[in-house]
């Protein structure tokens, strides 16, 4: 199947109803997207189709030929990305970091659609993405510093 991955053209050697998760880690090599609970419940496996923050573990190839698949290993080459990367780090979002890819995903998502957004939409956007170490207050300051990096 041919994929368009982090802007390059990539043919994989995988079934249509394969996960995409798996078709990114597994085939592909691209282990920064990771596998969490498998029933898009926790946001671990959070990439963006067509711009749109979704959860590979349920997604099929087969959904994502023909669009423009982004992963965390592209967000250093992304504008937004790369300012929600800094505030994560400014901010000292990460503990155990697990989940942190899928959780800076949503960020630039929520980032690309609304570049200011409230608290309430910080909230809404990143609904979803479970983070285990309980960072929820600094991922909500990072997104607003981010925000403001880029105004």
């Amino acid at each position: 199947m041919k994929l368009h991955i982090n802007g390059k053209e990539t043919t994989l050697a995988v079934t249509d109803d394969m996960p995409l998760l798996w078709a990114l880690r597994d085939v592909a090599g691209m282990t920064g997207t990771k596998f969490g609970c498998g029933m898009a419940q926790c946001g671990a496996c959070t990439v963006h189709l067509d711009g749109q923050a979704i959860r590979a573990c349920v997604t099929p190839v087969s959904a994502a030929v023909g669009k423009h698949i982004t992963t965390i290993e592209a967000m250093q080459a992304d504008k937004i990305g790369q300012a929600v990367q800094a505030a994560w780090q400014q901010i000292d979002v990460v503990q155990c970091g697990y989940c942190q890819s899928g959780q800076i995903m949503s960020a630039t998502a929520l980032l690309k659609q609304n570049p200011k957004p409230s608290d309430a939409e910080i909230d809404a956007a990143m609904n979803g993405n479970i983070c285990r170490c309980g960072t929820y207050p600094r991922i909500r300051a990072a997104i607003h510093a981010a925000a403001a990096t880029l105004a």
